[in-house]
C-alpha cells in the first residue's frame, strides 16, 4: 500500500467524536473491503442487545440481574424513578460528605483535618479508583490517596508504615459489595490494627462502600463507622468506577467529578447510535473480532503515550479479560472465549517489548493512545526547536510505522488531553466496546464464574491448613513428612498442596511450625514447636 493509498484509507475509516475530541483510526487494521458489511447483521443484533440492556432488561442471565452502569452518568435513563433517585441521592451524599471532610466538619479525633485517604479494596473496587487517581492527581489535591489492594502482608506494611504518624489524619474507605471478599476483609483488619497500635479509634476514621445488609455494612454500623455508602447488585465491580466506589475517592481527592461523569455521558451518547462508522465502541469491537477471528486468537496490547495513562492497560486487563474470558456461550456451548490484554506506556516500551512486537511472533494487535496536549504551559526546546513532547509523538508514529512495515496491525486512539472529561470518556468507550463484543461472540460479559471458582479453591486450601495445624499440635514432638501429614488428615491426593502449606507455615513464625531434614520435598520434616 502506497503512502497515498494509506492516507486515503485513513480518511475513509477515521471515526471522529467531536463531543469529547476523540478520534479512532482503524486504517492500519488489515480488514478486507467487505468485512464491515459482512458483520452488519451481527452488529445490528449487538446494538439491539445493548439497547435492551440500557432499558433495564436482564443482561446477566446467570445471576438474573440487570446491568446498569450506564445509568450512573445518566440517571434520567434509569428504567424506574426509584433507581434514578437512588443514583442522584448517592451522588449528592458522596459530594456533601467530601465537602464536609475538606471543610473540617468531619474530622479525626487527634488531628485538625483529614489529609490522607486510604482505599481498601481489590479488583474493580481498587483498579478504577487507582486509574482515576493516577491519571488526574497532583500535588495540589485536597487529599493524598493510598491503596491496600491485596492481601500481601509486606505490601500492607509498606503502605501503613509509609503513612506513619499521618495515620491520625487518614480517612479509610473500605470497598466491598458483599463484605465477604477475604482480601478486602484482611486489609480492613490490618488497617484497624495499625490504628489501634497508635491509640486511634478506627471507627472514627472509617467509611464503607458496600451493599445494604452485607457483612461489611453490619460491621461498619456495629462499630460506629462514620458513614456507609451504597453498592448495588446491578453494578459489577469492574464497571463500578462511576458509582460511590470511584466517586467517593475522587471527590475526597478533589478531582473534577462533574467533568468525569460528563465525559462518560457524552461518550455514551456517541456510542449509542447504530451507525457503525460513527461509533468508536462498535469499531473497537469489530476490530477485536477481526484481529482474533472472533475467538480471541490475538492479544490486545495497550500502549498509551502518556505517563498519566500508565494504569490504563492494567484497568483494561480486568475489564476485558474478566468480562470476555468465558468457557460457555449464552446457549451453554463450550467456546473458551477471551482476549489477553497487556501493556505499559510509550515510549518506555520501545526499550522493552516492542522488539518482539516488530520481529517476533505475530500474535497481537496494538492500540496506541495519543494525547495531543503535552503539558500545561510552554515546553523547553531540548534539541533545536524540538521539545520532549515532539519526541514522544515521533516515537509513537515511528513505532506505528515500524510495526506496519512488518504487517503488524494497530489502531490509534487520539484524545485532546488527560482531563477528567477525557478519562471518563475513555472508560465509557471501553465499557461499551466490551459489551458489544460480548454480543458478537454470544457470551455473558457480566458474570465471573472463574473468579468465584478461585475463591472456593482458596477456601479449600485454608481448610487443609486448619487440619494440618491441628494435627501438628496434637503430635507436637514428632517431626513428620508432608506425605505422612497428608495421610494423617485424609488428604493423600493433595500432598503437593499440603507440602506448599507446610513450607509457607515454616517460613513464617505465626503458627509455630518448624522445618528440618533435607532441602528436597521428600526429605523435609515438619513439627509444631
Amino acid at each position: 500500500m502506497t503512502e497515498r493509498e494509506l492516507w486515503e484509507r485513513y480518511q475513509r475509516h477515521l471515526c471522529v467524536v467531536p463531543s469529547v475530541g476523540l478520534t479512532l483510526d482503524i486504517s492500519r487494521m488489515n480488514f478486507g473491503a467487505d468485512f464491515l458489511d459482512g458483520m452488519r447483521s451481527r452488529m445490528d443484533a449487538a446494538f439491539q442487545a445493548m439497547d435492551a440492556l440500557e432499558k433495564g432488561a436482564i443482561a446477566n442471565p446467570d445471576e438474573k440481574r440487570r446491568v446498569g452502569h450506564y445509568w450512573l452518568r445518566a440517571p434520567e435513563l434509569a428504567p424506574e424513578a426509584e433507581l434514578k433517585t437512588a443514583i442522584t441521592d448517592m451522588q449528592a451524599q458522596v459530594a456533601a460528605f467530601a465537602k464536609d471532610v475538606h471543610a473540617g466538619k468531619v474530622k479525626p479525633v487527634k488531628a485538625q483535618k483529614f489529609t490522607q485517604v486510604l482505599i481498601v479494596g481489590i479488583g474493580g473496587s481498587a483498579l478504577g479508583p487507582q486509574l482515576v487517581a493516577d491519571a488526574l492527581g497532583s500535588g495540589r489535591d485536597a487529599m493524598q490517596v493510598h491503596f491496600l489492594d491485596n492481601t500481601d502482608p509486606d505490601g500492607m506494611d509498606r503502605v501503613l508504615n509509609g503513612l506513619g504518624e499521618r495515620l491520625a489524619e487518614t480517612l479509610t474507605v473500605v470497598i466491598s459489595k458483599s463484605g465477604g471478599t477475604k482480601e478486602t476483609r484482611n486489609g480492613m483488619l490490618e488497617a484497624e490494627a495499625a490504628y489501634k497500635q497508635r491509640g486511634l479509634d478506627f471507627g472514627a476514621h472509617a467509611v464503607a462502600v458496600t451493599g445494604d445488609g452485607s457483612e461489611l455494612d453490619d460491621y461498619a454500623k456495629g462499630h460506629k463507622w462514620l458513614r456507609t455508602f451504597p453498592m448495588w447488585d446491578w453494578v459489577g465491580g469492574r464497571t463500578s468506577v462511576m458509582s460511590a466506589v470511584g466517586l467517593l475517592p475522587a471527590w475526597l481527592q478533589g478531582l473534577d467529578v462533574d467533568g468525569f461523569l460528563a465525559g462518560a455521558k457524552a461518550m455514551d451518547a456517541a456510542t449509542r447510535g447504530h451507525d457503525v462508522a460513527a461509533n468508536p465502541a462498535a469499531l473497537l469491537a469489530l476490530m477485536w473480532f477481526h484481529a482474533g477471528g472472533g475467538k480471541g486468537q490475538k492479544d490486545m496490547v495497550i500502549l498509551p503515550y502518556k505517563d498519566r495513562l500508565m494504569l490504563m492497560s492494567k484497568y483494561l486487563q480486568q475489564l476485558v479479560m474478566e468480562s470476555l474470558g468465558k468457557e460457555l456461550s449464552l446457549d451453554g456451548k463450550v467456546v473458551n472465549q477471551g482476549i489477553a490484554v497487556y501493556g505499559n506506556k510509550g515510549s518506555t516500551d520501545q526499550h522493552a517489548y516492542v522488539q518482539q512486537l516488530r520481529e517476533g511472533v505475530n500474535n497481537f494487535f496494538v492500540t496506541f493512545v495519543e494525547v495531543l496536549k503535552d503539558r500545561d504551559g510552554k515546553s523547553l526546546a531540548v534539541e533545536g526547536e524540538n521539545t520532549s513532547g515532539d519526541y514522544l509523538l515521533g516515537f509513537l508514529l515511528g513505532t506505528r510505522r515500524a510495526l506496519f512495515e512488518k504487517g503488524r496491525e494497530s489502531m490509534t486512539l487520539t484524545v485532546p488531553d488527560v482531563s477528567a472529561r477525557t478519562v471518563g470518556a475513555l472508560i465509557a468507550l471501553y465499557e461499551r466496546a466490551v459489551g458489544l463484543y460480548a454480543s458478537l461472540v454470544n457470551i455473558n460479559a457480566y458474570h465471573q464464574p472463574g473468579v468465584e471458582a478461585g475463591k472456593k479453591a482458596a477456601g479449600r486450601v485454608l481448610e487443609l491448613q486448619g487440619k494440618l495445624l491441628s494435627k501438628l499440635k496434637s503430635a507436637k514432638a514428632e517431626a513428620r513428612s508432608a506425605d505422612q501429614l497428608a495421610q494423617d488428615i485424609g488428604a493423600a491426593e493433595e500432598v503437593e498442596t499440603v507440602f506448599k502449606l507446610l513450607e509457607h507455615l515454616s517460613a513464617n513464625g505465626d503458627h509455630g511450625v518448624k522445618r528440618s531434614g533435607g532441602a528436597r520435598p521428600a526429605e523435609a520434616r515438619f513439627q509444631s514447636v
